[in-house]
């Protein structure tokens, strides 16, 4: 599998966004993009003019790393949204935060959606009960996700749940913190997505 091994925060730079890919770090005045908001590289601050081709690929390319998908991944995922009922570019972000990963990283189980990665693959986590290792397994309204007895002591894990207060969690999952368990209560809505992606430009890029 393709894997990005360079410093990460060279992607939110040359995406032009905070992608909060570093997890806590990203919230403090340590953050790469806060203090060098411009693309990496001698030529980073010369401001050139984009074709709308290429806004939208960066607007695909953005998204696609933010939530740590494969290229393969996220036309599969587009795929799907666009053959459901509804907007297409909101049924993609739905998909998108209902990877099992993002819900963990969204429920303050883990700092960042990489480590959340990493947590579930490892198996530190149960689904309804059943020990789960698939990241893009797809949760649903009722789902009960809980980290297993036996790493509730991480490091990792109690590290996550001071960040949580900075970060907040989402009207469409509820989380009980001194049981290290959460609940899908809700399928997320366009809303519930605060970070800076603008769908209609991926739709209209895959529409092409």
């Amino acid at each position: 599998m393709a894997r990005y091994t360079e410093a990460k925060c060279r992607i939110c730079r040359r995406e032009g966004a905070k992608l909060f890919l570093k997890g806590d770090r990203c919230y403090t005045d340590k953050c790469a993009y806060e203090r060098r908001p411009y693309a990496p590289g001698q030529h980073g601050r010369i401001r050139k003019k984009m074709s709308d081709y290429a806004v939208q690929l960066r607007e695909k390319q953005k998204t696609r790393k933010m939530y740590g998908i494969l290229e393969e991944q996220f036309r599969d995922y587009f795929k799907r949204a666009d053959m459901k009922k509804g907007v297409t570019g909101e049924n993609l972000l739905s998909s998108l935060e209902r990877r099992l990963d993002n819900t963990i990283y969204r429920l303050g189980f883990a700092t960042s959606r990489a480590q959340a990665r990493q947590l579930v693959r490892h198996g530190l986590f149960t689904l309804n009960g059943r020990r789960v290792n698939i990241p893009s397994l797809q949760v649903k309204v009722g789902d009960v996700l809980e980290v297993r007895e036996r790493n509730r002591q991480s490091p990792i894990i109690q590290e996550a749940q001071q960040v949580i207060a900075r970060r907040g969690c989402p009207a469409w999952l509820e989380v009980e913190g001194d049981k290290l368990k959460g609940k899908v209560i809700a399928l997320p809505t366009r809303e519930d997505v605060q970070f800076p992606i603008n769908e209609q430009l991926i739709v209209e890029l895959y529409s092409k």
